[in-house]
């Protein structure tokens, strides 16, 4: 009998007063709503309670970012190691990659549209921006720099920097390594298989405390920022927000439907998480069990394993509609050129340099500023932005976590389309595999919010 199975029977036999204590257990999705509506009461009544309430999210973030490289690196160690061939390995990255390209592109065009649209920024305060909020982040993006922080020298160094880039490099040489030398490799991969096992569940008991990092940082985030520039920022909030109604409700369904993805069950699938990362502004807490959920919905484990990690990286896709956003709201505030060949090349810019995020502290503000500076807007209407930027983040993060799970499930979609095909069936007809009963019920329980 299997682990998971032995499991199952244990709870059957569990008296029912537990069972009763079960159902009685606020889901943690409740909890964290709960935490939003406390954090704000407490960073609107006694904002110096609030401010000091942030070691709260910081210790969960903390908690958090210690688990997820030695989760992923297995996860993506072994992924590799059991693909088919070191070809498959190359063609799964190449799908990624353009798949990341193509999309990202189209939602600065949405933003950018929308934007120019809606004429936002015309007539904003931006003398009213603090030049000193943004003074240590004005050093832009150095693209050597990013080079060496995915190809890194020393490996431990790289797991204590949270280097997530490096290690994903890293992985995926040991992996290719693993695969070519066959059965020798059988030991390590037992070993990586139980850190990997260890490493869940550590996620599991992580997330319970969720709620508490949530309560930190609303109640820091009201404290500190307030909402003073709320009105004259509005339109700005309101333009990001459509923008990113528009990706989640009308771009993301059209892929998923091309590629024959139940869209609105994987959005079922992975909405804690989204909500989490929404209210705690991390994409990186929720890493670890999305890569947990997405392989209960039905994508493979080596494809989740490898595409997700490299999407945090290189596919966020509510941070480039920021920015798209952020930039022509600057333009148009600062009377600059936004016609069509501006437009553009504003575009064409972010397109590289959203790619070089990875890494970066404050990425979002650091390639805003980047940007702004290589078609001449100045720094100092970036620190405008500060004001109200952890409205937009929270949800430019809640984005991310879905556009990196459309894309892990776009990129399967291809592969098994392809393995249908190879093996004779037609590719419309064939059945999305799912993985077997006892190890979907084992995922869940060790990484359901």
């Amino acid at each position: 009998m299997s682990t998971a199975d032995t499991a199952d029977t244990a709870d059957t036999s569990n008296p029912p007063n537990t069972a009763h204590k079960r159902r009685l257990r606020i889901p943690i999705g409740v909890q964290s709503i709960i935490a939003v509506g406390l954090g704000a009461l407490i960073g609107t009544l006694a904002p110096s309670a609030g401010e000091q309430m942030k070691i709260l999210g910081e210790v969960f973030l903390n908690l958090v970012q210690v688990v997820v490289l030695p989760l992923v690196f297995p996860l993506i160690v072994l992924g590799i190691a059991r693909m088919e061939s070191v070809k498959k390995v190359g063609r799964i990255a190449g799908k990624a990659i353009l798949y990341f390209e193509l999309v990202t592109t189209v939602i600065l065009l949405i933003a950018v549209g929308l934007a120019k649209l809606t004429d936002i920024g015309k007539g904003a305060p931006v003398h009213t921006g603090n030049a000193q909020d943004v003074a240590g982040l004005e050093q832009g993006i150095d693209f050597h720099e990013l080079l060496l922080h995915a190809v890194p020298k020393n490996i431990f160094a790289a797991f204590s920097e949270g280097n997530l880039l490096g290690a994903i490099v890293f992985a995926l040489l040991v992996g290719v390594a693993m695969a070519a030398i066959g059965e020798k490799s059988d030991p390590f991969a037992s070993l990586l298989d139980s850190v990997a096992a260890v490493m869940f569940k550590v996620v599991g008991y992580v997330i319970r405390i969720a709620p508490l990092g949530v309560l930190g940082f609303i109640s820091y985030d009201v404290a500190h920022y307030g909402f003073g520039n709320l009105r004259s920022l509005i339109g700005f909030i309101a333009v990001v927000y459509a923008g990113l109604a528009i990706v989640i409700g009308v771009l993301f369904p059209l892929i998923a439907a091309i590629y024959r993805i139940r869209y609105v069950d994987l959005l079922k699938s992975i909405a804690g998480l989204a909500g989490i990362a929404f209210v705690t502004r991390s994409s990186e807490s929720v890493l670890a069990p999305l890569m947990g959920k997405l392989e209960a919905f039905g994508v493979s484990r080596s494809t989740t394993s490898f595409v997700v990690p490299l999407g945090y990286s290189f596919n966020t896709d509510g941070s480039v509609l920021y920015q798209a956003a952020a930039l022509v709201f600057l333009a148009n505030a600062y009377g600059t050129d936004t016609s069509l060949p501006a437009l553009l090349l504003m575009v064409g810019v972010l397109v590289i340099l959203s790619k070089g995020m990875a890494g970066v502290a404050s990425a979002s503000i650091v390639v805003l500023i980047a940007a702004g500076n290589s078609i001449g807007l100045p720094a100092e209407g970036v620190a405008l932005l500060l004001g109200v930027d952890f409205i937009v983040d929270m949800a430019r993060t809640g984005v991310n976590v879905i556009g990196n799970s459309l894309a892990a499930a776009v990129v399967d979609s291809s592969e098994k389309r392809r393995e249908a095909k190879r093996a004779g069936l037609d590719s419309r007809e064939a059945p999305c595999p799912s993985p077997p009963a006892h190890e979907t019920r084992a995922l869940q329980k060790d990484t359901a919010p």
